[in-house]
């Protein structure tokens, strides 16, 4: 849970920072994956799963070795 946290401070903070006065929805999934993939590579890929509306497993797959080479 304080990973978790720490994590949404680090994502409220990158947004605070932003030098853009509004901020896409695009740009808080990213953000969000990004900091999954650092605590929760299961999460992180169910996450994705659903935001990203990937069309078929071949790009489920794709995603899924991005991540084990990413290691």
């Amino acid at each position: 849970v304080a990973d978790l946290e720490t994590k949404i401070s680090e994502i409220e903070a990158a947004l605070q920072s932003s030098v853009d006065r509004e901020v896409t929805s695009a740009k808080i999934g990213e953000l969000a994956m990004e900091k999954l993939k650092e605590i929760d590579e299961v999460a992180y890929v169910r996450f994705a799963s659903v935001y990203r509306h990937f069309k078929d497993i071949s790009a489920f797959m794709d995603e899924l070795s991005t991540l084990l080479n990413d290691k």
